[in-house]
């Protein structure tokens, strides 16, 4: 229940939270496999301004198929001024190796996807 004392309690939320950090902890969610908690702090840290967040949404639905969310998502990061040479981050070694036991046994679907970049017309179209 919002009561008016705690009011001020917003201001201090607004100056505190971070999009980038809401953004790197949906990522975190993501690779634990809790995609919905995912969904939601990427939807608040592209709410707050980062770009990263809504391009990152964008692929997640374009992954799982749900082409309308990928592409209503790759216009929203278009907006506010996504481009890849800019948000993608560089890989920290020079080899597509994932680091041993980050990765989790990946079905057919999603490799193929990964492998043969099978992304829908609208999302990756420039």
């Amino acid at each position: 229940m919002l009561r008016s004392k705690d009011i001020d309690t917003l201001g201090a939320f607004a100056a505190d939270y971070d999009a980038a950090g809401a953004r790197t902890f949906a990522c975190l969610l993501y690779t634990l496999d809790k995609w919905e908690s995912a969904l939601y702090w990427w939807r608040f840290a592209a709410g707050a301004g980062d770009e990263l967040a809504a391009h990152l949404l964008a692929v997640h639905h374009a992954a799982v198929g749900r082409s309308t969310d990928a592409r209503l998502w790759r216009a929203v990061a278009r907006m506010m001024g996504f481009a890849a040479e800019r948000h993608l981050p560089l890989p920290v070694r020079g080899t597509t190796e994932l680091a041993l036991g980050f990765a989790r046994t990946w079905d057919r679907t999603l490799q193929s996807f990964l492998q043969h970049n099978h992304l829908p017309r609208e999302l990756a179209a420039h």
